[in-house]
This record gives structure tokens, C-alpha cells and sequence, in this order.
């Protein structure tokens, strides 16, 4: 069941991103407190937004915002500021040149000729996520995004054809945002891309990785990474993604300061690769979803998958039961993600002699291995119904089977 209501639509604002100032981020005199002993500190960059409002389907179940964290930085002091100043305009490249994440401006319709499927992804030039859209689209036109919901709304808001977004990682496991936000949301799967991450250390022009005091990235590409970052004794600085930590050093222009993040970041913004693939775990997979505003028509020409979500009535082995009609079609489950309800999170079971008994009340996410256009699926779901007090097909779309 969903509603319809007017939300507002947070976007990136088009003025960020440009220069960062140097003053904000201090990564020259970034000092450990306690004794030193912290190794592991936060960056965010000062962001401004614009607010839209637009009307858009969404399910019962809400998804609440992450707030990061803020910690602060001093800034570089005397010479050593100029000398980075006259660094940075020597080797970065003109940041001004890239897209600017969507923002209100976006809206005009003329950005776009209409010859290139456009795609938006999280992030900023140089993101992983923009090389699954490149992948996937090898002709598209890439539109980066702030954060993830922007995408769904790039979607629903005819700003762009497409959004690909993670949605798993064979190392960091589920991006737990985008599952709500599929939910959230009424956008349809129409495709996956199964893209290998390879982490590079980056740094500017000239620079060995011995120099190399500080690394920026997102956290999970840093925890990724962690026996070469042990290996060099840096300090880890945690970015909110692994593209804007390259854009970060590119405008800064501190010798001292390297990121990691992927060769294509580096190309973008003028950086050399002090080494390449530093990932502890070589085989380091990252799943996307391709979403789009209407579904694709289901075929059995080829391998297809199915996602869906659903809800359980109260009773003893219900979820065995529900998992059955699967394997009782010989229907092989590929994924199975539960994420707790948010609006009542809680249900009462009268279940024990001594009272009523209070469970946590779940969604679960299954991807299966069968097409709709198949019967076995169709009377799958059917089966499922008799089980389930809500039930949604988040989409059906081809297996990804290019390495």
C-alpha cells in the first residue's frame, strides 16, 4: 500500500565542489588527540543545498536520513600555506571543467540533446558507481549525484533515463540506505552490473608513496586497504566517497596527503598511481542496480532475476514456509536480506504461557533465479501471497553475466 504525499527533495547544490579551500581541511597540521593514539579521523567538506518539492509514490515504511559526523581541522599557517596554494594550481586540473552534482538548475530540459541515455549515479566524477554506469552504458551520459536519494528522485523527476546505484559488496556486505530507499521509492529494477573494485593509492604528480602522511577516503575503501595503509604508517582520514577524497588532493595540492581511490579518479583530476590494486582481498566485487521509472518486459531468452519484499503473518515456521514455495518450484534463491520495520518495529505474539511476547517485525528481500514471464515464478508468488501481509516486485531483469 503506498501513499501520495509531497516531500521535499534534497539536492546538491550546484555552487559546491569547486575549489576546496585548503583552510577547511588543516590535513597539514591534522594533530591525533588522546595522546595521539587516534589513527582514524572523519572529513566532511561544507555543503550547501537547495530544497525542491515535487509530488512522488511512497510506501508505508520510512526511511530516516543519516546525519554524519562533523569533526574539525586547523587550518595550515605561514609559508607553508602559500606553497601549497601555488601546488595545487600547478598539478591539479580545472575542477571547474567537471559536471556539477544535480541541483535545481538541472531542471532545464535543454542540458540534455537527447541523444545519450542519461544516468545518474552517488558521487562525483571518477566514482565507482559512475564506471558500473559506464560499463552498463558504454555511450551514456553520466549525471553525478550528492547523495542516494537524489538518484531516485533524479529518476522520478525525468532529470535523467537511469540510476545505477550499490546495492552489495563481497567485502563490506549490503548497502543497508539503498534497500530502504528501494522500498521508499517506486522505481523498478531493470538490470545489474557486477563491476571488481581496484583500490589505487593516488597522489599528486612527482610525489612517492613513502611522502605520503595522510589518505583520504570513504571508510570502507580505507578498512579495504588496511595492510598496505599499516604497511606505509599514514594516517587514514574518512572521506564520504572515494572520488571527492581524489578531488580533495587534487584542489589542495599537499604533497603529503595521497587518496585512494580508482584509476579513473586519477586520470580526472591529474593525479599519478603511487601503486595499484592495494585491496587486502584481490576478488573485491561490488553489485549494482539499475533503476529505472518503468519496468522492463520479463523474458526467458536468457538468465533473468527477480527481487521482491514482503512481510510475514505471525505464526510458528512462517518463514519456513515462505521460503518453500521455492524450493518446492526447484527456484534457487540468490540473496536474502532482512531490515528491521521502521514504523512499528514491533509486534505482540501471544505465544508463552506467561503473557504476550514482544517481536522484531521484518522485511525481508529476496533476489530468485527465475523469470516472471515463467509459470513456476508466477505460482511461486502466488503461493507466497498466502503468507505475506504485503508483498512488492521491486523488478525482473537479466542476469549479469559479463566478467
Amino acid at each position: 500500500m503506498v501513499a501520495l504525499k509531497v516531500a521535499p527533495i534534497w539536492v546538491y547544490s550546484a555552487n559546491d565542489r569547486k575549489n576546496f579551500p585548503f583552510s577547511e581541511l588543516g590535513l597539514s597540521d591534522l594533530v591525533c588527540k588522546n595522546g595521539g593514539s587516534t589513527a582514524f579521523l572523519n572529513l566532511r567538506i561544507r555543503r550547501n543545498w537547495e530544497c525542491l518539492s515535487a509530488s512522488s509514490q511512497r510506501a508505508t515504511t520510512p526511511v530516516e536520513d543519516d546525519t554524519p559526523l562533523t569533526p574539525g581541522f586547523a587550518a595550515p599557517v605561514g609559508n607553508e600555506k602559500a606553497t601549497q596554494i601555488n601546488e595545487r594550481r600547478r598539478f591539479h586540473k580545472d575542477l571547474n571543467s567537471l559536471p556539477k552534482p544535480l541541483s535545481a538548475a538541472n531542471l532545464n530540459p535543454s542540458l540534455s540533446d537527447g541523444s545519450k541515455v542519461r544516468i545518474a549515479y552517488q558521487g562525483v566524477p571518477g566514482a565507482y558507481s559512475e564506471t558500473a554506469a559506464v560499463k552498463a552504458y558504454p555511450e551514456c551520459e553520466t549525471v553525478p549525484c550528492d547523495q542516494f536519494e537524489a538518484a531516485f528522485k533524479a529518476v522520478e523527476l525525468w532529470l535523467v533515463d537511469k540510476a545505477v546505484l550499490p546495492i552489495e559488496n563481497s567485502v563490506g556486505g549490503s548497502i543497508h540506505r539503498n534497500y530502504d530507499l528501494l522500498l521508499r521509492h517506486r522505481l523498478h529494477i531493470v538490470g545489474e552490473v557486477n563491476l571488481k573494485v581496484i583500490h589505487c593509492l593516488l597522489g599528486l604528480p612527482g610525489v612517492r608513496k613513502e611522502e605520503l602522511k595522510h589518505v583520504l577516503s570513504h571508510p570502507q575503501a580505507l578498512d579495504q586497504c588496511e595492510i598496505t595503509l599499516n604497511k606505509l604508517g599514514v594516517t587514514r582520514v574518512s572521506a564520504e566517497d572515494s572520488a571527492g577524497a581524489a578531488q580533495v588532493v587534487a584542489s589542495a595540492g599537499v604533497r603529503n596527503t595521497g587518496a585512494v581511490a580508482s584509476a579513473r579518479a586519477a586520470e580526472i583530476y591529474g593525479l599519478d598511481i603511487l601503486e595499484q590494486g592495494i585491496q587486502d582481498d584481490s576478488d573485491n566485487i561490488t553489485r549494482f542496480l539499475i533503476l529505472e521509472r518503468e519496468p522492463i518486459i520479463p523474458g526467458t531468452d536468457r538468465p533473468f532475476k527477480t527481487s521482491i519484499v514482503f512481510t510475514l503473518e505471525e505464526g510458528p515456521g512462517v518463514l519456513f514456509k515462505a521460503l518453500a514455495v521455492f524450493a518446492l518450484r526447484e527456484i534457487n534463491l540468490s540473496k536474502i536480506e532482512s531490515r528491521p520495520q521502521k514504523r512499528h518495529p514491533l509486534r505482540v505474539v501471544d505465544d508463552s504461557n506467561k503473557g504476550r511476547a514482544t517481536y522484531f517485525d521484518y522485511l525481508f528481500y529476496i533476489d530468485f533465479e527465475a523469470s516472471m514471464a515463467e509459470p513456476r515464478a508466477q505460482y511461486a508468488l502466488g503461493h507466497l501471497q498466502e503468507f505475506a501481509r504485503f508483498l512488492r516486485v521491486l523488478g525482473c531483469y537479466p542476469i549479469d553475466t559479463v566478467k
